[in-house]
């Protein structure tokens, strides 16, 4: 039977104290017990998770989705979800976290905002650059797989890591790029760079062709792809392995 919001048993109520209060051990001990709820709802529809988030307890919001808490509970009174919170908290980390379970940043509440409004709204504006750069890790893996009539993938399994680490970053100065390319000896080959080009280039396609058209993706998959195909033309014609190519862009900054 579904949680209803406001019936909790004592032991849930005490886990909504512990995680207030930042207990992870007593907090802990209480998902172990048969009358808790990990999805429990208070009387104004949030869970655990929700709590957790909106403290901004990295901890608490780990060991909770560990017990298996819906990431996209939305039964809150004014229909916020946890990433929501994380965003309302100011709390980068959770806000990742959130979005690595799976939490959906296109859900909107009660007063039409979804979990990047909702933060920039309240200023957290670092949070709002989490949420709008993120990109899960599926959508990339799609590539590593043959569609339609290829026979081939447009992007080697072994490079879809190495490329993710380079998506997900929210620094975009070219050189930290350069470095986080320079970091993975599997990025550091022209042909991969070029393929690891397409795949950006097709993302970026879709971020612009899809309905709910997202220009800070689009913008940020074309621009880590042109500096990639700049890493590559580079590698193809100098032996030195990109230091001169950071040296020449940090001088120009």
């Amino acid at each position: 039977m579904a949680p209803r919001k406001g019936e909790l048993t004592e032991d849930e109520r005490q886990l909504l104290t512990h995680i207030s209060q930042g207990n992870i051990q007593e907090t802990r001990r209480l998902l172990g017990s048969k009358d808790v709820r990990v999805n429990c709802l208070d009387e104004h529809g949030m869970t655990p998770l929700m709590h957790a988030a909106y403290k901004g307890k990295v901890d608490m919001c780990k060991l909770l989705l560990q017990h298996g808490a819906d990431v996209n509970c939305n039964e809150h009174e004014h229909g916020y979800t946890a990433l929501m919170f994380a965003g309302l908290s100011g709390n980068k980390e959770i806000a990742w976290l959130m979005l690595e379970a799976g939490a959906d940043a296109d859900v909107v509440n009660s007063v039409g905002r979804t979990a990047a409004q909702m933060a920039a709204f309240v200023g957290q504006h670092d949070c709002v650059t989490v949420i709008n750069n993120f990109f899960p890790r599926e959508k990339l893996d799609y590539y590593t797989k043959p569609q339609g009539l290829n026979k081939e993938p447009k992007l080697p399994s072994k490079l879809a890591g190495p490329l993710y680490k380079v998506i997900t970053t929210t620094n975009l100065h070219p050189v930290k790029v350069v470095y986080l390319i320079k970091e993975n000896p599997l990025l550091m080959e022209a042909e991969a760079l070029k393929k690891c080009c397409t795949v950006l280039d097709l993302i970026c396609e879709k971020c612009i062709k899809q309905k709910d058209m997202n220009e800070v993706l689009a913008v940020k998959m074309h621009y880590i792809s042109c500096v990639l195909q700049k890493c590559s033309t580079f590698l193809q014609d100098q032996e030195d392995k990109l230091d001169s190519f950071i040296k020449n862009r940090a001088n120009k900054n």
